[in-house]
């Protein structure tokens, strides 16, 4: 699924996307830390997967996500 970052903070390596629909979600230090990124910016395009309610894994729309389990 795809996203756009709506704040990050680079202290915590957590903050919120928009997705497509405007719902936003909040994503936490594991989600960050779960992929290949150092840093984010605000308006950049991320994929993410999300599991329930939350962001499990996040990364740059030209990276690829970790196949989920079905």
């Amino acid at each position: 699924m795809q996203a756009t970052v709506k704040t990050y903070d680079e202290t915590t390596r957590s903050g919120s996307v928009y997705l497509d629909n405007g719902t936003e979600l909040p994503f936490g230090t594991t989600a960050f830390d779960a992929g290949p990124l150092r840093l984010l910016r605000v308006g950049q395009r991320v994929n993410i997967v999300v599991a329930g309610d939350q962001i499990t894994y996040i990364t740059l729309s030209t990276f690829p996500v970790p196949a989920t389990p079905e």
